[in-house]
């Protein structure tokens, strides 16, 4: 049987997995929509900017959230909590 940290320790991971999906789906989506690929190189270097800030946003928010729940996780199996 799997505990319910391991539960919400998967539901962070694939929370983060589905997050980062999202966005490049909607960064490739406005890429081609946008035609990026006929702009000029300024436009697709600013276009590749904030795709990878968006996604480095949503990386860091998922690892953050992953890193307290195994922390939360240790504490108890140590009776920390």
């Amino acid at each position: 049987m799997v505990s319910p940290d391991a539960g919400r320790l998967k539901r962070e991971v694939l929370t983060l997995l589905g997050l980062v999906l999202v966005v490049d789906a909607v960064f490739v989506a406005g890429y081609v929509l946008g035609h990026v690929a006929r702009g000029s190189d300024g436009l697709k270097l600013g276009y590749t900017a904030l795709w990878t800030v968006a996604t480095l946003a949503v990386v860091l928010r998922g690892l953050t959230r992953i890193r307290a729940e195994r922390v939360r996780r240790a504490r108890r199996q140590r009776g920390g909590e």
